[in-house]
């Protein structure tokens, strides 16, 4: 599912399940984290993260998920693994983003360092459908860009925001055309690449510094709760729902 190619000190990992839009399964975190490191190795200059296909990352791969026996813990703490792999890439990393960008694909865009997004795109949280927790990071995202009230409505009602929206708000880097997107990144990467690269990573530095611990902080206790959230009857419920392709009946329980 994961593709790597380096080329002209830029290297381009690609999610290619576009059947799936790009969900991610725990063995494709592994896959992906590994790429991260192997780009790493390799010395390259810049990294663009792309999806194939109409979408970028739907989230987690939950089809053969029985949340009876989730992994929740294992999951996440994969995911926080690779994003902090991503957040501290030695070169400056690039994401283009179309179509969905939710759950767990919302994570890799917090972690990269400039996000490009499709003024189309949908960005946000769909877990109000699943009876689970907005994760990888997406609660200090939120609050700190559109803060508690409006965090709270994208939660509470599922409802996503285009990217062009996303952009407006703060979230990410600059909303392109979708036909634009991934050229518009590949050129950004390139000039990064030909740039003073040790001067970028003391700014890279220095940004992580600005942002402290809050968002490893916020990860960590979105696991635990996402964890406890497991043996919910609504949980149980809202991944039925999802598997069997029909609206989920909460109960609040």
């Amino acid at each position: 599912m994961i593709e790597l190619t380096v080329e002209d000190s830029v290297a381009e990992v690609v999610l290619n399940a576009p059947e799936k839009l790009n969900a991610l399964s725990l063995e494709a975190v592994g896959e992906l984290d590994a790429a991260y490191h192997e780009a790493a190795a390799s010395g390259v200059r810049a990294l663009v993260l792309r999806g194939e296909g109409r979408a970028f990352c739907a989230g987690r791969d939950i089809a053969g998920v029985d949340p009876a026996t989730d992994d929740v813990h294992g999951y996440l703490g994969a995911v926080e693994g690779l994003m902090r792999t991503i957040a501290a890439f030695p070169a400056p990393t690039f994401a283009a983003v179309q179509g969905a960008c939710l759950g767990v694909g919302l994570g890799l865009a917090i972690a990269t360092d400039v996000v490009y997004v499709a003024d189309s795109a949908k960005v946000g949280s769909p877990f109000a459908a699943l009876g689970a927790l907005l994760d990888s990071g997406g609660h200090a995202l939120l609050y700190e860009r559109l803060g508690a009230h409006r965090a709270l409505d994208l939660i509470y009602t599922g409802e996503l925001l285009t990217g062009a929206e996303a952009v407006a708000a703060g979230l990410f880097s600059r909303a392109v055309p979708a036909d634009q997107v991934l050229v518009f990144t590949r050129e950004r990467a390139a000039r990064a690449a030909s740039g003073p690269t040790q001067a970028f990573l003391a700014s890279k530095r220095l940004i992580d510094k600005l942002r402290d611990d809050t968002l490893w902080r916020v990860i960590a206790d979105e696991t635990r709760e996402q964890a406890e959230l497991r043996d919910t009857a609504d949980y149980r419920e809202g991944f039925a729902a999802f598997q069997q392709k029909r609206p989920p009946m909460f109960t609040g329980e």
